[in-house]
């Protein structure tokens, strides 16, 4: 991107004091318009750039100027007579679909248009009269694309070629010369007729001598393995311990690990570090050392846990991001999903350097494997955490976070300043934090990306919110509600006008729950409005308003609007402040239906939330009808979950109801399926509380907490209580509860009342 500095600023670059760069290329342009006049602007607009233009009166003259040479960039006007715009951009859509096509049109119909824009004919529309500023930048981005692209598909050939070479590799290792079968003889495990055969099998096939063995059934690994140390002396090793580093694992395709059963664990100079089901497997052992011209320290492992271990690093199926993929992230074809960066530049030389770090290929590729690994694996939450020693990239997986990518300290800075160019964020500000926003294509999801920076002593870290636009809106069945707070919910749900609150940390599924409730009953003959900050689902039934703070557009503001838009129901994303209480309440007073969610640690609690705002006491009896305070705790794993006997003090420290009354629970042992955590999704705790004329008259009366919890501890079901019936169920574990809930007061430590985030 440095190579553009001229076109977002309109000067010449600053040369460096270092050597000369590479001579950047010439870049031909071709204008299509019927009036001359507007040709001879538009070849101004560009006269000092190093583009070469060319010029069509006609969309017929174009197509044979393509046909005669290479061309990057098209911009063709929409109204000419015999061939619209439009047309000749399908045309070369279709011929040339390498060309960056650009439309330029004042009066045109806006039907044929949007018509061109959504069969992906056009790059980018502009409106006539033009700016040039805004002309210049988008060619800059077009030919920034249109180079990313060439780059893609170069970088495809190679990984054609690559796979070649790696398939190549994996074929190598099939004349096995292992030693295992004459020794096992020697020591009376195997008779001469099994020995023979399993020359033959050997010479037949491709598999390892060690997976012949144990398919035959002939010896058992335990003995193998015994035998290996005590004669032998050769070192086992346990592969849990080891933490592998990525870069050590793409000395070996997976596979080809796969299939012979080895695992790279460290390289150590010259030295690496290989975990083998077979040790003397010297045919082997020698083709690596030829291919990867390292010595190899060979130790053993189990099968079973080399197997584990490969899943671990490499994934379940062994994917890796396609070039499509990595094309569809990088790629802004579509104009709905472009993005338009506009830099102020303060210091010029480190800007210039931070633009051209964003262009680095290792961190374009990280950024994209970074997050194309999260969509795949399920993640709510990306955290790029910088460290004394090294940068670590932490996966949220069902509300915990885990440590997946370790990166070298070199690639962190560029690897930040790409992700701030993608979200439209300064990225020569590193001292203070900053807000952004992704969207990501792939062939199979679209999802939005929100971005938080935040200056730390050891660097800026950035954590990445994943929201999934395809994600559909849940039932309330499938909510795991108890029965009877099934019931309350839908009686809440089907009074017409009142507030109905979500409770609970960030994290916790308010969101979902609120919009289930609001999918419950809908039906078209209601005005439905969502005001979100940002949008995290999306109904065509609903009115939908993205906040933005920025403009002026706050929560408060949006729904003073909506107000006048004659709404039946809303959902308000969040309730922040006195203002947006005021207006929601008061909303809710005067006839309409409201949803919304408030950060607090109990149903009760909310209460005292919302005097706190500075709501009176009679405004919140009369407008509340229903509070739902909930959290969300890992699901046991339905593949290899199975009873085991519970533990009598870890019950204990969670007090009633679960000490003395739980003799079993179930509980995952870990399998492939939830990637040997034991857990697979997840599921809510709830605590509904339907506010009565009794509460309303407590709340009035601005009665104690002690009071209010008497009230409703004697009408609901705790979130403890709910909890309870979820690990009888076996749909949860008692260290889940503790995780989230944390220990009962007298049982243990204080209550926790909040998942981490």
């Amino acid at each position: 991107m440095a190579g553009y500095a001229s076109l977002f600023t309109g000067g010449s670059e600053v040369p460096r004091e270092r050597e000369a760069p590479p001579p950047p290329p010439l870049y031909r342009i071709l204008l299509v318009d019927d009036e001359r006049n507007v040709l001879s602007a538009l070849k101004r607009v560009f006269r000092q750039e190093n583009y070469q233009v060319e010029t069509a009166a006609s969309g017929e003259e174009a197509l044979t100027l393509l046909n005669q040479d290479e061309f990057q960039v098209i911009i063709s006007d929409y109204k000419m007579p015999s061939m619209t715009g439009a047309e000749l951009l399908r045309t070369v859509k279709a011929q040339h679909p390498e060309v960056i096509r650009i439309m330029l049109t004042g009066h045109a119909d806006s039907g044929a248009v949007m018509g061109a824009i959504q069969e992906g004919a056009v790059y980018k529309f502009i409106l006539k009269p033009w700016n040039d500023d805004d002309l210049r930048v988008t060619v800059g981005l077009a030919l920034e694309q249109y180079d990313l692209i060439r780059r893609n598909r170069a970088l495809q050939r190679e990984n054609r070629q690559k796979s070649k070479e790696i398939q190549a590799l994996s074929r190598m290792a099939v004349t096995h010369r292992s030693r295992l079968g004459v020794l096992l003889h020697k020591k009376g495990l195997l008779n001469e007729q099994q020995l023979q055969q399993l020359y033959k099998l050997q010479q037949s096939g491709k598999e390892s001598t060690i997976k012949l063995l144990l398919d035959k059934g002939w010896v058992g690994e335990k003995e193998i393995r015994q035998l290996l140390r005590k004669e032998l002396l050769i070192e086992e090793v346990s592969l849990p311990e080891f933490q592998v580093e990525p870069a050590v694992t793409e000395l070996l395709p997976h596979s080809f690990c796969k299939r012979q059963l080895v695992v790279p664990l460290k390289l150590v100079g010259r030295r690496l570090m290989l975990a083998v089901a077979d040790p003397l497997d010297e045919g082997m052992l020698e083709e690596l050392r030829f291919v990867t011209g390292l010595e190899i320290q060979a130790v053993m492992a189990g099968t079973a846990a080399i197997r584990a271990k490969l899943e671990a690093l490499y994934g379940s199926d062994g994917a890796t991001p396609t070039i499509e993929e990595l094309e569809s992230l990088v790629s802004s074809s579509d104009p709905f999903e472009s993005v338009e960066v506009v830099i102020e530049q303060d210091e010029d030389t480190s800007l210039e350097e931070l633009l051209q770090s964003t262009e680095e290929p290792p961190a374009i590729r990280l950024v994209n494997a970074i997050i194309l690994e999260a969509v795949r694996l399920g993640v709510s939450d990306i955290h790029i955490q910088p460290r004394t020693k090294s940068v670590v990239v932490r996966y949220r997986i069902d509300g915990v976070l885990l440590d997946k990518i370790h990166i070298p300290h070199a690639l962190f800075p560029p690897l930040v300043s790409r992700i701030k160019v993608m979200a439209e964020m300064d990225i020569a500000e590193r001292r203070r934090p900053q807000d952004g926003r992704i969207t990501v294509k792939t062939p199979m999801r679209i999802v939005d990306l929100r971005i938080s920076s935040l200056p730390t002593i050891t660097g800026e870290k950035v954590v990445m919110r994943i929201l999934d636009r395809n994600a559909s809106v849940r039932s309330l069945d499938d909510l795991s509600f108890s029965s009877d707070d099934r019931d309350k919910v839908a009686h809440l749900i089907a009074k017409p006008q009142g507030i109905v609150l979500a409770t609970g940390p960030t994290g916790s599924g308010k969101t979902t729950t609120l919009y289930s409730l609001l999918q419950h009953n809908a039906n078209p003959t209601r005005n439905y409005v969502t005001i979100e900050d940002p949008v995290e689902f999306f109904l065509d039934m609903a009115g939908q308003v993205h906040v933005r703070e920025k403009v002026g557009l706050d929560f408060p503001t949006a729904l003073r609007a909506i107000l006048r838009q004659d709404p039946d129901v809303i959902l308000l994303g969040e309730i922040r402040d006195f203002e947006t209480a005021e207006v929601a309440f008061h909303a809710a007073l005067t006839g309409h239906q409201v949803f919304s969610t408030l950060h607090t640690n109990s149903a009760v609690a909310t209460i005292a939330r919302l005097l706190d705002l500075g709501l009176k006491p009679y405004v919140i009896a009369s407008a509340l009808e229903g509070i739902i305070a909930q959290r969300l705790v890992r699901r046991v794993c339905d593949a290899c979950g199975e009873p085991v006997a519970a533990d009598s003090a870890q019950l204990l420290h969670l007090g009633a109801p679960f000490a003395g009354n739980i003799d079993h629970v179930r509980q995952g042992h870990g399998c492939a399926r939830c990637n040997y955590s034991g857990y697979k999704g997840r599921l809510g705790l709830y605590e509904v509380v339907a506010v009565d004329d009794e509460l309303r008259d407590l709340i009035s009366a601005r009665a104690t907490m002690r009071e209010l919890n008497r009230h409703v501890a004697s009408r609901s079901a705790s979130l403890r209580e709910d909890a309870y019936a979820k690990v009888v169920a076996g749909l949860t574990t008692p260290e889940e509860i503790i995780r989230v809930l944390g220990t009962a007061p007298g049982g243990g430590t204080e209550q926790i009342g909040r998942e981490p985030t």
